[in-house]
């Protein structure tokens, strides 16, 4: 299945994205996204637009298939095909890892779209060393979700999860 989208994001909808300093060294985890809705084709190209101009052109994407209500192996963003997989692991962290062949690798840790706002705001803060210039500013009108406390509690445990990760994993020294 191949979606195809506008190749430039509705500006209402910014994406909420806090990514790691780039000089901050190597790391397991290189940020923390929080999408708008478990809308996978339509919240993918809002982050990628967001990251840094910097980074090189993403051509694959591994997510938790259980977070996204629809799971395309593949779709054309900003002109180019995604090939999209997916990652059915259930004690694993909620993570997107984002592939650039020859030029790296970024894994973001991924809060529920539903996980209420002041615990979201919190993990986008806490999980990364600073926030980056793509974070939505704090004046921006962030839709409220849903707030669930199962939604809370999967975002805390895969943050736990993840800082966990950090301290077992050997980091590369590509990224």
């Amino acid at each position: 299945m191949t979606a195809t989208l506008p190749p430039h994001p509705r500006p209402h909808h910014l994406a909420r994205l806090n990514l790691a300093p780039a000089d901050g060294g190597p790391r397991s985890i290189d940020g923390v996204w929080w999408p708008h809705t478990d809308d996978l084709v339509t919240e993918l190209p809002l982050m990628l637009h967001a990251l840094p101009h910097t980074w090189a052109r993403i051509v694959h994407v591994t997510v938790s298939t259980a977070m996204w209500s629809a799971f395309p192996g593949r779709m054309l963003c900003a002109g180019h095909v995604l090939h999209l997989h997916g990652s059915n692991a259930l004690h694993a962290p909620a993570t997107a890892c984002l592939l650039a062949p020859g030029a790296g690798r970024w894994d973001l840790l991924v809060v529920p779209h539903q996980t209420e706002e002041a615990e979201a705001l919190r993990l986008l803060a806490s999980a990364t060393a600073a926030p980056s210039a793509t974070a939505a500013p704090s004046g921006t009108a962030i839709p409220t979700p849903t707030p669930t406390p199962t939604a809370t509690a999967t975002a805390t445990a895969a943050l736990s999860a993840a800082a966990a990760l950090s301290a077992s994993v050997p980091l590369s020294a590509e990224r």
